[in-house]
């Protein structure tokens, strides 16, 4: 399987960084994990001349040519990050690279909850009629306190988070195999969208 893991925040310190870094090393012999920042992406805004950016064209065609997406969120005011909503809604107004996409949800954060409410309201936003997402249902993969969660090679301490990553993440390559066959049957009744800059 190859999946892309995208860094849901422009901060250069982030936990929710080192997180995927972990999985990408922690599951490279089960799936190619490829960790996307965010960060360089221009905040939503219609263009005067209809012109996508570069910057979100090159994330289109990364999330189109993966098997499936993996998101960490942080948890900003019970939200998440303004730079994680600007890429969602680049997608949703320009390719809709992430319909019928299986999309995998985890999250850290410095308090006890690990993002829970942030990952919720991502779990909305994924299911908005323009993304489509196909989340996979059921799993949270919370990381709370997550500042003293990783040693000093980057690797998560808790060996009870690594056994409950390792469930989630094979439930999830599962999820992405029956998602992928799923779409493959419904192929040929999908109607291709078109996007408009008008509400």
């Amino acid at each position: 399987m190859k999946y892309l893991a995208i860094v849901g925040t422009n901060s250069d310190v982030s936990t929710n960084r080192s997180l995927l870094q972990f999985m990408q090393k922690h599951f490279s012999g089960e799936a190619e994990i490829e960790v996307y920042e965010i960060k360089d992406l221009p905040a939503f805004m219609e263009p005067e001349d209809s012109t996508v950016p570069e910057k979100v064209a090159e994330l289109s065609d990364k999330i189109l040519k993966a098997d499936g997406v993996i998101i960490a969120t942080p948890e900003y005011d019970h939200a998440i990050p303004a730079v994680l909503k600007s890429a969602l809604e680049w997608i949703s107004y320009t390719s809709q690279a992430l319909t019928d996409k299986p999309v995998l949800i985890v999250g850290a954060s410095h308090g006890t909850l690990g993002s829970s409410r942030a990952q919720a309201h991502l779990r909305q936003i994924l299911d908005s009629p323009e993304l489509a997402a196909r989340i996979m249902p059921g799993n949270e993969f919370l990381l709370g306190k997550s500042q003293s969660a990783f040693d000093s090679s980057g690797n998560l301490i808790s060996s009870d988070k690594v056994s409950e990553l390792d469930e989630i993440f094979r439930e999830f390559v599962l999820f992405t195999d029956i998602a992928s066959k799923l779409v493959e049957k419904k192929a040929f009744n999908q109607k291709v969208k078109k996007f408009t800059w008008q509400e």
